[in-house]
């Protein structure tokens, strides 16, 4: 199974398995699926008492054993100690089965012992596969006293070993030396059976009433599709105790994906392990080209390993947004793989990708942040000394400096030529891989120069960081908090580069964090620079900053780029940049009264007949009723559906909760099957299990109410500046009053316990709608903030102070749709609530809380302003 371990270390054995150190997680693969299996199984160096000489245990091993594993690939030619291992194989008469990883002739000296025996092909993933049917033919051959070529050839053939006619040599079973009785040898074989019939029944009963309830529960409370890696390793054991079974199948489809493995070229081993564990074994994939591969959904690193290669490492989620009715693709994939020394040193390749800007062909960039030592270098070359290296004109507050006056403000803290953190010419000691830092753009430039490079672009760099893949791109389904744990950001200076685990897609290091990083592009202040520092807030990872190009601060450094044509980069890659620039939404002063009743006022509407129907009506026996309803809208001739959910649990007149979702529903073609969509057994299903109702309307623009134009205008930020978004937030607002005069027409529900519920775009509309509509009682907002980009009559800032509503805000620290500085605590500041009524949580996560936060932190607060449900 991916990513399990080895955790049997008896010492009795029935399998000696041997391997070339470079495939060892394959022969970790192969023992923990047989110990799984119930085989034991001998394979170093874990079976070597500490101590002990390290042939000895070999030969004790090989001796210990009955059949002998060997896990082949172009490495075990290599390898004098497989050779040795399977010489003693064949002289202790070992029944020999190779497991061959790649299609490559064996070299001479295996052929010699074993090119008379049958091969197992594992050529293709998954490798489980392949291990899962060693597993029968091992367990086979244990029950044999004597094992032939031709009797382990038939057992791969079908799995089955015939019973041979007495007297054939090697093809007959001997239960015993001395002569059993029949009626004694059916009694054994009676018992043997019902020994195996009630263990059988004993797994298949753990796998139906143990394994599935904890796969459901574990996905069901899974946080989106973060991490969904246990409950797919429990599937792929129930799996294989039952079988092509349809309950089975549907939640393996649900915690994973079939994606495909490339590299060019190919032949690379493909290993995995769980970004969140930096520390754990690599788990070997198999070899390029996988096609369709079946992976957990979640976020890994990989390592990719080919003779002759650069060892390439890289970060990137199994998944992608989007393709399937969970809104959850595979994502392939891919990597170009450079041999070695054909690159100058510490460079990885990112590959060609589509920006906003245009096409980038394939660059490289930095592995990590230049050094301290690496500048010495520099320094001790002249490099303060020689013109050629200094191609820009300084500048410094508008005026052109000379070149003597430049250098004269290149000094260190002694006066020496050198970066501003340094001392007597020279980095603090002990310093040497730390990030050279106390550089003005200048410096970082002539250093680039020096050494026949260049300073990002600030796209090359946004891309080389990740952005534009779904592990970034996607920050509610883990984001940034995934890196967040393994950055310098918070910490009491910078660290050596490469000493933090946070590694990016394309196998760079310190790009969050440790220090900010000069960019190439000038701005309106001088140039950019990007990733943060040590003490900089976890956001700045986002987003494109600027300083004046003399800028040394002790936060400043860089790292390098190489475009190997740079007549392909595109032009505007080195053009002007907009540097992102914070609004400080509490130094605004709030609309006047007189105004705020002018913007109010759009959102009102003529009382008339909702018209109300009830479309369908189901039982759903996780314990709600699910009515599709619709009524009239408060505006044109529409109609607004809404589904409605009414508890199992407890009696009428229920509380209810009016939901309004993220801006993933602007993208849904259809409302039909919301059961199952994401946000509802994200974000509601546990409030009906807790018996309160739930609203979830289906507003403008949203699902089958939507379309390209409604996208177009929610997702582009310039777009909410035109009277088109402010009409459809008007459109909106309405629906969500029109949802509220529908519930008070139901006499199974409790008008005068209405909360709100908003998720990201919902919660951000937290700060406008209670703040014009006076019925809700309560409103929780899970991962929203200030935004400040509508026009005024819609703009969120106009609204917020005006919300009275008990408000509870959860929000992530690492948020970067709405961090905590500039976004969500200036909204939790400026809500008009009484400070006694409102409470802010900040989690250790990106965009959404935890979910077993979420709900606990949501129950409280509605059991006390709605009440206890009785």
């Amino acid at each position: 199974m991916i990513f399990s371990q080895i955790t049997d270390t008896d010492m009795a054995h029935d399998v000696f398995i041997s391997y070339s150190n470079k495939d060892k997680n394959a022969a970790d693969a192969v023992c923990s699926i047989m110990e799984k299996n119930g085989i034991r199984c001998w394979i170093a160096p874990r079976n070597i008492t500490p101590g002990a000489p390290f042939a000895e245990a070999i030969i004790d091993g090989i001796k210990g054993s009955k059949v002998f594993i060997l896990v082949y690939s172009s490495n075990s030619n290599q390898s004098n100690q497989v050779v040795k291992e399977v010489d003693r194989a064949v002289h202790h008469r070992l029944a020999i089965i190779p497991l061959r990883l790649e299609d490559v002739p064996m070299s001479k000296q295996l052929e010699y012992y074993v090119s008379d025996v049958h091969w197992l092909d594992a050529l293709t993933p998954p490798l489980e596969k392949h291990i899962d049917k060693l597993c029968k033919v091992v367990q086979m051959l244990l029950t044999m006293d004597k094992v032939d070529s031709d009797v382990i050839e038939e057992a791969f053939r079908t799995e089955i070993i015939k019973q041979q006619e007495p007297g054939k040599a090697g093809r007959r079973f001997k239960l015993s030396r001395i002569l059993i009785p029949a009626v004694a040898v059916l009694f054994i074989v009676i018992i043997l059976g019902a020994v195996w019939f009630f263990k059988q029944q004993a797994k298949i009963h753990w796998a139906r009433e143990v394994a599935l309830p904890e796969i459901k529960r574990l996905i069901g409370e899974n946080d989106v599709w973060r991490n969904l890696v246990k409950p797919y390793q429990l599937a792929v054991k129930a799996e294989a105790i039952l079988g092509k079974d349809t309950t089975v199948a549907a939640l393996i489809h649900k915690c994973s994906r079939n994606i495909d493995v490339l590299t060019e070229p190919s032949g690379a081993s493909v290993y995995v392990k769980e970004y969140v564990d930096p520390e754990a074994e690599w788990s070997f994939l198999g070899i390029t080209p996988l096609k369709g591969v079946r992976v957990p959904i979640g976020i890994f690193r990989w390592k990719l390993e080919k003779e002759g290669y650069d060892t390439l490492f890289a970060a990137a989620s199994t998944w992608d947004v989007g393709g399937e009715d969970d809104m959850i693709s595979g994502y392939n994939f891919v990597r170009t793989m450079d041999m070695k020394d054909s690159l100058p040193a510490g460079l990885v390749r990112v590959p060609a990708t589509e920006t906003e800007i245009g096409s980038l062909v394939d660059f490289f960039i930095g592995r990590y942040e230049v050094t301290n030592k690496e500048y010495k270098a520099f320094m001790d070359a002249g490099g303060y000394r020689n013109r050629e290296f200094w191609k820009h004109p300084f500048m410094k507050d508008g005026r052109k400096l000379t070149w003597e006056e430049a250098m004269g403000m290149f000094k260190d803290q002694t006066g020496r030529p050198g970066p501003e953190t340094w001392v007597g010419g020279d980095y603090p000691e002990g310093q040497g891989s730390y990030p050279v830092s106390g550089v003005s753009w200048y410096e970082a430039a002539a250093y680039a120069e020096w050494a026949g490079m260049s300073l990002p672009t600030s796209v090359h760099w946004n891309v080389a960081r990740g952005a534009l893949t779904p592990m970034i791109i996607w920050p509610q389904l883990g984001g940034f908090g995934i890196f967040a744990p393994f950055t310098n950001f918070g910490g009491r200076g910078p660290v050596p580069v490469g000493s933090l685990p946070g590694i990016t897609t394309y196998g760079a290091y310190d790009m969050a964090g440790n220090v900010r990083e000069w960019c190439w592009n000038e701005t309106l202040a001088g140039r950019v620079i990007r990733g943060g520092s040590w003490e900089d807030n976890t956001y700045e990872f986002g987003y494109e900053r600027q300083a004046p190009p003399m800028d040394r601060s002790p936060r400043n450094g860089f790292r390098l780029a190489l475009y190997p044509d740079t007549g392909l980069v595109t032009e505007a890659a080195f053009g002007f940049r907009t540097a992102f620039f914070e609004s400080d939404y509490r130094s605004q002063p709030p609309v006047s009264d007189a105004i705020f009743k002018i913007y109010r006022e759009q959102f009102s509407y003529d009382k008339r007949e909702l018209n109300p129907t009830v479309e369908s009506r189901t039982e759903n026996p996780e314990g709600w009723i699910h009515e599709r309803v619709s009524f009239d809208a408060a505006y044109g001739k529409e109609r607004v559906l809404a589904h409605l959910f009414l508890p199992s649990s407890t009696p009428p007149p229920y509380q209810i909760v009016i939901y309004f979702p993220g801006d993933a529903s602007a993208w849904m073609p259809s409302s039909e099957g919301l059961e199952s969509y994401y946000e509802f057994t994200m974000f509601l299903s546990y409030l009906l299990r807790n018996g309160r109702a739930v609203l979830y309307p289906v507003y403008k623009g949203t699902f089958e109410r939507g379309g390209p134009d409604y996208i177009t205008t929610l997702q582009v930020p310039a777009n909410m500046q035109t009277y088109a978004f402010t009409e459809l937030l008007v459109h909106e607002v309405k629906d969500f009053r029109r949802s509220i005069d529908y519930i008070q027409t139901r006499q199974d529900i409790d008008s005068q316990k209405i909360a709100y519920l908003g998720m990201s775009w919902g919660a951000y509309m937290g700060s406008i709608i209670p703040a014009v509509e006076n019925r809700i009682q309560t409103s929780v907002l899970i991962a929203g903030g200030l935004l400040g980009l509508a026009r005024p009559e819609a703009s969120d800032v106009s609204y917020v102070s005006r919300v009275r509503t008990p408000t509870l805000m959860l929000n992530g620290k690492y948020d970067v749709f709405f961090p905590p500085k500039t976004s969500s605590q200036p909204m939790f500041d400026l809500l008009g609530t009484p400070p006694e009524h409102k409470r802010q949580i900040l989690y250790e996560t990106d965009h959404i809380p935890p979910r077993s936060e979420f709900i606990k932190e949501t129950l409280t607060w509605l059991d006390k302003y709605l009440g206890p449900v009785k």
